[in-house]
């Protein structure tokens, strides 16, 4: 298994993983690989999502949904 060295860590990021570490009954090794390994679950669907999102919105039909378009919307805000 391949090993991973990290320099410079901030004193003050150390004890909180060390701290978070001794709560779950874990070496501070084996906290950071859980920690990392859910960061990149977490970013992975957070992009994943956004694509997702994306794509739907490049394909929304306002009058599908009953909305009115933008001309209409701008029209009535100028005779008011």
């Amino acid at each position: 298994m391949p090993t991973l060295h990290v320099r410079n860590v901030p004193e003050t990021l150390y004890d909180r993983l060390r701290q978070r570490a001794q709560k779950r009954n874990r070496s501070l090794s084996a906290e950071v690989v859980v920690l990392l390994d859910f960061a990149m679950d977490e970013s992975e669907d957070t992009q994943t999502d956004l694509l997702d999102s994306i794509r739907r919105r490049r394909f929304f039909n306002p009058a599908a949904a009953a909305a009115p378009d933008s001309t209409t919307l701008l029209r009535e805000d100028r005779e008011r």
